[in-house]
C-alpha cells in the first residue's frame, strides 16, 4: 500500500509499505480522509521519531474484520481514535482521561496518511465511532480536533456573557470560535499575524480581529469598552502568544493554554499579580471518549459546520505540499489528505 512517510516538514515522501495484517480482535481500516493537525508539523516534536507515518484524524471504511469482532462489519463508515484510555485507572475515574498511561501508549498502525490502518484490539473496543449518515468522511476528520476543543472549553467553563480573546486563528482557534459562538458567548475577539486567517475568523463570526503585530492589549481595550478578556485561549505556540495572554486577561479571568511552546521555552508568570487578581491558568491536552462522542453529535446536528473550513483536499502524493501549507499557515485553514484521491 501507499503511505506518506514523514522525514521533516519539507520532506514527506510517497512510499510503499506492506498492507497490515490483522489478528483476532482487530480491524483493517481503509482510510478515506485524514486531516493534517497543527501538531503534525511541530517539527521539534515529530522529527525525533522520523521517519514515520503521521495522521490521527482519520475516517474511512472497515475493510477486514478480525476473528471475534462482533460489533462491526465490513463496509461500516467509522472514525477511529488513535489513542484510547483504560477507563479504569485513578486518572480516568477522575475524569482526566488524557493523562492516562494507556492513552499515551496506544496507537493504530501506521498512521492516518496511509491507504490502510491496522486497528489494535484495544482501539476496536474503546475507540471506534460509527459515522452518522449525516456526517461525511471529510466532516468526520473534525471529530478529534473538535473533541479537543470541547474538553478545553469545558475546563474553562465557556458560556454566555463572557468576553473571549483567542490568540491564533489556525484550525484550533477557528473551532474555538465556532464552539464558543454556539454556546452564546457574548464577545469573541481573535488575534493572529496572518491576514488570510484573520479575514477567515471575521467571516466566521468573530466580533473583531486583531493584528497581533500591534499592541494586542491596547487593541482589545479599544474594542471591548476598555475591558480586558474574561478568558484568553492560546492557540499559537509562539512564546509571544503566552506573554500576550498574560497582559490581556481581566481580573477573575482565565487563561487556557490549548497549545504549548517548544520545550525549554520559559514564560515568566507574575504570580503575586495573578494572586491578587484571582487569575487562573488552565491547560488542556487531547480529548476523552465522551468528548469525541459529543463532537460527533455536534457535527451530525450541524451545530458546528465545518465544510467551509476545508481549504485543500490533497492526494497522498501531495501530502508534502499539505505539510508545507500547514507549517507556513499561508492561505489555508484545514488541509485534508484523501489516500484514494486520483
Amino acid at each position: 500500500m501507499k503511505v506518506a512517510m514523514y522525514y521533516n516538514n519539507r520532506d514527506v515522501r510517497l512510499e510503499e509499505m506492506p498492507k497490515p495484517k490483522i489478528s483476532p480482535g482487530e480491524l483493517l481500516f481503509k482510510v478515506k480522509a485524514s486531516g493534517i493537525c497543527g501538531s503534525d508539523v511541530m517539527e521539534w516534536y515529530r522529527i525525533k521519531k522520523a521517519p514515520l507515518v503521521l495522521g490521527h484524524e482519520a475516517t474511512g471504511e472497515i475493510a477486514e474484520v478480525g476473528e471475534g469482532v462482533k460489533d462491526y462489519k465490513i463496509g461500516d463508515r467509522v472514525f477511529v481514535s488513535h489513542h484510547v484510555p483504560c477507563n479504569s485507572c485513578r486518572y480516568c475515574l477522575g475524569g482526566n482521561h488524557t493523562v492516562c498511561e494507556t492513552l499515551h501508549t496506544t496507537n493504530y498502525f501506521p498512521g492516518g496518511f496511509a491507504e490502510y490502518i491496522r486497528v489494535p484490539k484495544i482501539n476496536v473496543e474503546r475507540g471506534i465511532i460509527l459515522l452518522p449518515k449525516e456526517v461525511s468522511f471529510e466532516e468526520g476528520t473534525f471529530i478529534e480536533p473538535l473533541g479537543c476543543v470541547l474538553r478545553g472549553q469545558r475546563m474553562a467553563k465557556v458560556g454566555s456573557g463572557q468576553t473571549i480573546l483567542i490568540i491564533g486563528a489556525g484550525i484550533s482557534g477557528i473551532l474555538h470560535l465556532l464552539l464558543a459562538r454556539a454556546k452564546g458567548t457574548e464577545k469573541i475577539f481573535v488575534s493572529d499575524i496572518n491576514e488570510y486567517r484573520l479575514k477567515a475568523a471575521k467571516d466566521l463570526g468573530a466580533d473583531a480581529v486583531i493584528d497581533a503585530r500591534k499592541d494586542t492589549k491596547e487593541e482589545l481595550l479599544k474594542l471591548n469598552n476598555n475591558r480586558l478578556a474574561d478568558l484568553v485561549i492560546i492557540c499559537a505556540s509562539a512564546q509571544a502568544a503566552f506573554e500576550q495572554a498574560m497582559k490581556c486577561v481581566d481580573r477573575a479571568g482565565s487563561i487556557l493554554c490549548f497549545t504549548a511552546p517548544q520545550p525549554g521555552a520559559d514564560v515568566s508568570v507574575p504570580l503575586n499579580d495573578f494572586w491578587r487578581k484571582s487569575i487562573r491558568i488552565l491547560h488542556s491536552y487531547g480529548a476523552s471518549p465522551s468528548d469525541l462522542v459529543e463532537a460527533t453529535e455536534l457535527l451530525r446536528a450541524k451545530k458546528i459546520k465545518v465544510n467551509n473550513l476545508i481549504t485543500h483536499r490533497l492526494s497522498l502524493n501531495e501530502a508534502g505540499v499539505g505539510f508545507q501549507l500547514v507549517a507556513s499557515g499561508d492561505e489555508c485553514i484545514k488541509v485534508i489528505i484523501e489516500p484514494f484521491k486520483s
